[in-house]
């Protein structure tokens, strides 16, 4: 397998020396490891981490040397941490903490309390799991802590040294806008080079998100009609059923357009129209992606809707005033020769009518329409579709009219669906976190957002974010404001039940 060295970024990063392997088969990372997880008392540790990195040690998927180290503001003993951390396994996780797997994953833990102002205690954790390990193991550092704590945090790194040699996981958002985000990245090339550093999107490492990849370029099928001569439109859309569950004060600055499209939807929107890239190795499918966010026009205020559930005011710690969206729906261009012309419409929201991870393509009618459809069945819509269902283990369905049986030439709709739970084993696949963590380990930062890309997107947002239109209310379990229709006419939006 070869290597080539990383770009080097413009900081003053001091690992010069790291490689980036080429795209691989999920592998257990040669390296000895120091895992340092911030923010390990945190929701995000107790739901995700803890139980994703148990998953990974029962599957034999993190090296076979490794001690992962607990570090947050509370003041925790490690018996302590490890009891914490088997009571988020046992509430999340896949399997039961119980066992030698248990006790061989429970024996890796420590713990260590930590502050800008007095990193020894994690100095000295850090320095005493390597011993443990011997040799010179690689850290990775997950920063799973509110944004306020990015840059103290990797300030404390530089300073102590702990940078060296390491990988670093920052959790979204990245940034609020491009001036946050430029001066978020700057911070972390003064302790960082760009090869060590991963910027997560947990919707990334979904195996249907990789399986886009797959659909378009490994099936001569569908490739030569990935383009504007077919294709009439795309949807992403990824509605939620649940509200802000208390989370006002992240979500009250923040709003659905930060923390769903600039993070999640923009860059499914990347994988679904990039260019086929020479090969999957990580600079190359990176830079065919950050080539599609050049390729986006500045968002146009007034092709945006924004809306706000009713009753969203009285949730505690919302303003009574708020004009913070829960809903968002823009229409998105990609202007450049495979897209010219083509709307992306994206969706997201609170409180609405399902919980879906789709991406819909509608294809172009034929110019010749030599079949007319059955008037007596309005429910036959004049349009080819193919939907992805990118929320695992996922599915793939196309729809297209056939003639009904009988004498007369009478269309019905059709479809067919592939279901990777039907074709494929998937007992054993990782969730997005579990993926996402062992390919950092690994050094492959294909499903990673590069620090060009994510400027990127925050410059195209800076119109919206400078000048939005007001927020119009809806009914909790509905699809927002009515006003989403005439923003997709002359198209419809689809949203499928499940297969």
């Amino acid at each position: 397998m070869s290597v080539r060295p990383e770009a080097r970024s413009s900081g003053t990063g001091t690992a010069a020396t790291l490689q980036r392997p080429e795209r691989r088969e999920s592998t257990v990372p040669a390296e000895d490891h120091v895992i340092v997880l911030f923010g390990a008392t945190g929701d995000l540790a107790k739901r995700m981490l803890l139980p994703g990195l148990f998953h990974l040690a029962r599957a034999g998927l993190l090296p076979a040397r490794n001690r992962i180290v607990g570090a947050s503001l509370s003041v925790l003993t490690d018996d302590e941490f490890r009891r914490h951390a088997k009571e988020a396994v046992a509430e999340f996780g896949l399997a039961e903490p119980t066992g030698e797997a248990w006790q061989e994953f429970a024996n890796s833990l420590s713990y260590s309390p930590v502050t800008p102002t007095d990193p020894r205690p994690l100095v000295d954790a850090v320095a005493a799991a390597e011993k443990t390990l011997g040799g010179r193991p690689r850290r990775l550092y997950h920063l799973a802590v509110p944004p306020a704590a990015f840059t103290p945090t990797i300030d404390m790194l530089a300073d102590t040294g702990l940078a060296r040699d390491a990988h670093i996981i920052v959790e979204k958002p990245f940034g609020t806008d491009l001036t946050s985000a430029r001066a978020l990245n700057e911070t972390i090339h003064a302790a960082f080079d760009e090869s060590q550093v991963f910027r997560i999107d947990h919707f990334l490492g979904k195996e249907s998100v990789d399986n886009i990849l797959a659909l378009r370029f490994a099936n001569g099928l569908f490739e030569p009609i990935w383009n504007r001569d077919h294709i009439s439109h795309v949807q992403i859309d990824v509605p939620e059923t649940i509200g802000i569950e208390g989370r006002a004060a992240f979500f009250e600055p923040t709003g659905t357009f930060r923390d769903m499209i600039v993070t999640h939807l923009f860059q499914v929107l990347g994988f679904v129209a990039m260019e086929p890239p020479t090969s999957l190795a990580a600079k190359h499918l990176r830079d065919e992606k950050t080539k599609v966010f050049e390729a986006i026009p500045s968002l146009d205020p007034t092709r945006v809707v924004r809306g706000q559930y009713h009753g969203y005011r009285d949730e505690p710690g919302v303003d009574p005033q708020s004009q913070t969206e829960t809903f968002i729906a823009a229409r998105v261009e990609v202007d450049n020769w495979r897209w010219s012309g083509v709307p992306f419409y994206l969706r997201s929201g609170k409180s609405l009518g399902q919980k879906r991870r789709v991406v819909t393509l509608g294809f172009k009618e034929p110019s010749l329409r030599m079949f007319a459809l059955d008037p007596d069945n309005p429910t036959v819509q004049p349009s080819n579709k193919l939907v992805i269902d990118f929320d695992d283990p996922g599915w793939i369905r196309a729809h297209f009219l056939a003639k009904e049986p009988g004498a007369a030439m009478r269309l019905g709709e059709a479809t067919m669906t592939f279901r990777y739970a039907d074709s494929f084993c998937v007992q054993h696949q990782l969730a997005g976190y579990e993926r996402l963590i062992l390919d950092a380990m690994l050094g492959d930062q294909s499903l990673f957002t590069r620090a060009d890309g994510i400027e990127r997107l925050w410059e195209v947002s800076t119109p919206l974010l400078e000048d939005p239109p007001p927020v119009e209310q809806y009914t909790p379990g509905s699809w927002g404001p009515d006003s989403v229709d005439r923003l997709i006419s002359p198209h419809h939006w689809y949203l499928p039940e499940s297969p």
